[in-house]
């Protein structure tokens, strides 16, 4: 199954990765599971926001998310993320990544997104997004 991007995505945020000789796999290019630089673009946009997660507050939990995988990513090199956001809900928004080499610009090696819920961590339930999170998606 592919999942794609919506056409009506907001890019937010853009940030470099170098792909580090740890990340490969035997057989020679990143392991599928480290392409979640997902995630790290996603904590970096929000701390970027001035809204680190807060454990004994409120912050981002994923409730689901996937990778379209096209093109073997390898070592050494670095990816210029790009980070889209989408359909702002009470509580959610949808955030999409693209993973692209810096030195092979426009080529998309991978692709994903997943929904984000906002929740207060003590409550373990979801809450409305934050005015200043809200603005940033608008």
């Amino acid at each position: 199954m592919r999942i794609e991007i919506p056409e009506e995505e907001k890019l937010v945020f853009e940030m470099q990765i170098p792909i580090r000789w740890g990340d490969m796999d035997a057989m020679g290019h990143v392991n599928n599971a480290v392409y979640f630089y997902l995630e790290i673009i996603r904590v970096e946009w929000l701390n970027s926001l001035g809204g680190a997660p807060d454990p004994k507050g409120q912050g981002p939990v994923i409730v689901n998310a996937f990778c379209n995988f096209y093109r073997q990513l390898e070592y050494p090199g670095t990816i210029l993320a790009k980070h889209y956001v989408a359909n702002p809900g009470r509580s959610s928004f949808d955030a999409f990544v693209t993973l692209e080499r810096t030195d092979d610009p426009g080529a998309i090696h991978a692709a994903g997104g997943a929904t984000t819920v906002w929740v207060d961590f003590p409550q373990q339930k979801s809450v409305p997004l934050p005015q200043w999170l809200r603005a940033a998606l608008a």
